[in-house]
């Protein structure tokens, strides 16, 4: 009988001898338990666990930075992440670092099932969260839109898009003038993250908006994009695309063309697993501004900035 390592991580010690005492019913189970997110990190270097069952809500390190460390330190752990927390965002991101996600009042059910399909390399979600019997996660594709006041809210919200993928290990794609794309990735660096090598391993791309980029063109871009999060170990990766050219077709009285393009990003989000986020510039009040009748529809989210 094979037999698998699990790592159990949780502040609340009641929740987290339940979760072993159920585990340890089973012969093939070996348990650990760590109870805060520095010792979880510590324990995955020295056990080499097989699957770690992760909270969100730890003390020290929360759980998506420690799964984020784990990465590096067992990179055979399967995690499976046990929480509260239940908002489309919370789960899309724990997805992006792990292989399974459970709702804990849904624990009793899905523990164990989750468990053993994550093991056997497939991915579970709770069925409130977004689950289907085949056990593939329905992490639905988004097209929204976000109007800024000025330059400074478009550069401020296209740094925390793309900042937020390239954190969860997914890759990007930037249509932006060649201003915003050298004032972005400086912004990137500041924050930390390491983009000349997200430009070499094929992880960050970025396009010159007043360009038309050619279709065939850009489904292969996000097609290079997901095989460079592959090789980085990210084998279910949501590409990130920020674009500004819809919003700058507009803003040059070029309507007809703008929308097109955003019925092209809706065409992608069909056949693609991405999140895109298109900038636009708000020069009115959004009761006086004709832009929301024909472009919010097209998209599945609207912000301001």
């Amino acid at each position: 009988m094979q037999s698998f390592k699990i790592l159990v991580v949780d502040d609340f010690e009641d929740f987290r001898r339940f979760v072993c005492s159920v585990l340890e019913k089973r012969a093939e189970f070996e348990v650990g338990e760590a109870a805060d997110g520095l010792e979880a990190v510590q324990k995955a270097k020295e056990l080499e666990p097989d699957l770690i069952l992760l909270d969100l809500a730890l003390p020290v390190l929360n759980g998506m930075e420690v799964a984020r460390r784990v990465r590096n330190l067992a990179p055979a752990a399967k995690i499976l992440f046990l929480s509260l927390e239940s908002s489309r965002e919370t789960v899309r991101e724990a997805l992006s670092l792990g292989a399974g996600y459970v709702h804990k009042p849904r624990l009793p059910s899905d523990l164990l099932p989750a468990i053993e399909a994550v093991l056997r390399g497939k991915r579970f979600v709770s069925s409130r969260l977004g689950f289907d019997g085949s056990g593939d996660v329905q992490t639905p594709s988004t097209h929204e839109i976000v109007f800024c006041s000025d330059d400074a809210a478009l550069l401020g919200g296209l740094t925390h898009f793309i900042a937020t993928a390239l954190n969860a290990g997914n890759p990007a794609l930037v249509l932006a003038t060649e201003s915003h794309q050298q004032r972005l990735f400086k912004r990137l660096q500041f924050r930390g993250l390491d983009m000349n090598a997200a430009l070499q391993r094929g992880m960050y791309v970025t396009l010159e908006a007043d360009q038309e980029p050619d279709p065939a063109g850009f489904v292969e871009a996000i097609r290079g994009l997901k095989e460079a999060a592959s090789e980085a170990g990210n084998e279910h990766a949501r590409v990130a695309i920020f674009g500004e050219r819809a919003g700058r077709l507009w803003a040059a009285g070029r309507t007809d063309e703008a929308i097109r393009f955003e019925q092209f990003g809706n065409e992608l989000v069909k056949n693609h697993v991405i999140d895109i986020l298109c900038g636009y510039p708000m020069h009115k009040g959004p009761e006086d501004d004709p832009l929301f009748k024909r472009v919010c529809p097209i998209h599945s989210a609207v912000r301001f900035r």
